[in-house]
């Protein structure tokens, strides 16, 4: 059940997202071409100099004497013309002892406050918190607070923050710090998720209250009513190059769909004697036929379901049989094998307004899963150092009909809050701090300060349950640093 209190929280914010569209075609061509790169681990550590020149501003004892803040930057370049010229500079702040190193949320004083001192004083753990491109000083003067003005802005903000978390984490390795932790909460868990699994060595990754992908945020969650449809349909409408060729482009991309449809009838086949075959059949045994179809249907959706596919599905409810051979209206290859282009548009039954709110909607969904979707990218170097931390009933971040982080990255701890989207970030702070500093002790327990693995050590160690959280908590890691990806809220 969704929770009351975020969609009551979220109607308090009356500021629109995406208020000039989806972005120039121009710029959403770049980032097609440069998500191709960043996608896979080895041509994105090379877009990094390892070298990368960070420039330290100033350093300061914080008001209490207990921490050191130290400030700086670097140029993010990655993106020419992509990224806006306030934001070509990154800043960020490290918390650390005060006499440590000698060397949204805009800006940094609720992650500094919430997170980052008392990781330091319970745990010995310094942090560095990076500001986000188009928050704080990296904000367009034209944006509004957080509300993004092009649907584009949102996967420039994600590709440059996937290089400036290599390049903080090139820097941390030069300095001594260690391990390295990359957290986020919200918006910021799916960025640091995004830096974690495209860094070349292990890394320990927390992201709180995120998921798989971004799409349902923005189509599903009570994010998607502040959002300026209107601009984004009149824009997919007037200009052509969003159905006729980007359109087309995303909804191609169905290798996942293909493989789960073999999947299936490699399940469900006549032939086979498996205990689901065995029950499947059961059920039909001595039904008409429309009962069976009604079943089949059943079971797919159940089925795609559980892979987090049905999403990708046209609505299957508003179709008869007569018309499913129109939506299939035409064929491209990928990967050697054709597949179907969905022709949406051919779905839709009543008004024209009720079409365009629906092409729009499957447009934002398919771009969403192509930029932010964690399958789209390298798979982490050691998923056991991962813990992911959600809400049981966030309306933020849906979870039903998409593919669980476990599934993506087999491995990895997924763990859950009762409570919404709002409660768990208000609540539990005190959580999400001990499970960093479980994170590390996953980490110490299993590799050497270089990153190589311990003696003996294999590739999933066992470790502590969520009931042998105590010991965690009064162990003490000197050195060791999580970066905060960010920590704004969707």
């Amino acid at each position: 059940m969704a929770s009351l209190v975020d969609q009551v929280y979220r109607s308090f914010v009356i500021s629109k997202f995406f208020s000039r569209g989806w972005g120039s075609p121009e710029q959403l061509k770049r980032l097609f071409d440069f998500r191709k790169n960043i996608a896979n681990r080895d041509t994105c550590m090379k877009l990094v100099d390892p070298n990368h020149r960070i420039i330290i501003d100033k350093v300061q004892l914080d008001e209490s004497g207990e921490c050191k803040l130290i400030d700086g930057h670097f140029r993010s370049d990655h993106l020419p013309g992509l990224l806006p010229p306030c934001a070509e500079d990154a800043y960020f702040q490290l918390v650390v002892p005060a006499d440590g190193w000698k060397s949204g949320d805009h800006h940094f004083w609720r992650r500094r406050n919430l997170i980052a001192r008392p990781l330091l004083k319970d745990h010995g753990i310094s942090s560095l918190i990076l500001e986000n491109p188009f928050y704080g000083v990296r904000k367009p003067p034209e944006q509004f607070r957080s509300s993004l003005l092009n649907v584009s802005d949102i996967f420039v903000m994600g590709g440059s923050l996937i290089l400036e978390g290599i390049a903080i984490l090139n820097w941390c390795e030069r300095e001594g710090f260690g391990p390295n932790v990359m957290h986020g909460i919200s918006m910021g868990g799916h960025m640091a998720s995004l830096a974690a699994v495209t860094y070349n060595k292990p890394v320990c990754l927390v992201p709180c209250l995120s998921w798989s992908t971004a799409s349902g945020v923005f189509t599903q969650g009570v994010m998607s009513g502040a959002i300026d449809w209107k601009s984004l349909e009149t824009q997919f409408f007037s200009n052509s190059f969003f159905k006729d060729e980007l359109y087309k482009i995303v909804w191609s991309n169905s290798d996942e769909a293909y493989l789960a449809g073999k999947e299936f009838v490699s399940q469900f086949d006549p032939k086979s004697s498996n205990s689901d075959n065995q029950a499947f059949s059961s059920l039909t045994m001595g039904q008409s036929a429309r009962d069976q179809e009604k079943n089949l249907f059943y079971t797919l959706t159940k089925f795609l379901k559980e892979r987090g596919l049905l999403k990708i599905l046209p609505d299957l409810s508003t179709m008869t049989t007569s018309r499913t051979s129109e939506v299939m209206t035409e064929t491209t290859t990928v990967s050697g094998r054709e597949h179907k282009i969905i022709d949406f548009s051919s779905m839709i039954t009543g008004n024209s307004k009720a079409k365009v709110q629906k092409e729009a909607i499957q447009f934002m969904r398919g771009v969403m899963d192509e930029f932010t979707h964690l399958k789209n990218f390298s798979k982490p170097v050691d998923p056991s150092l991962i813990i992911v931390i959600a809400a049981r009933d966030d309306a933020y971040v849906p979870r039903d009909g998409y593919q669980p982080l476990d599934h993506i990255w087999p491995g990895c701890h997924v763990r859950f809050l009762d409570g919404g989207h709002v409660s768990a970030y208000v609540l539990h702070q005190k959580l999400f701090k001990q499970t960093i500093a479980e994170s590390v002790a996953r980490y110490r327990e299993k590799y050497n300060t270089d990153g190589t693995l311990k003696a003996g050590s294999v590739k999933s160690v066992n470790f502590p349950s969520e009931t042998d959280k105590k010991v965690i908590e009064v162990l003490g890691f000197q050195n060791a640093k999580s970066v905060n990806d960010s920590s704004q809220r969707m």
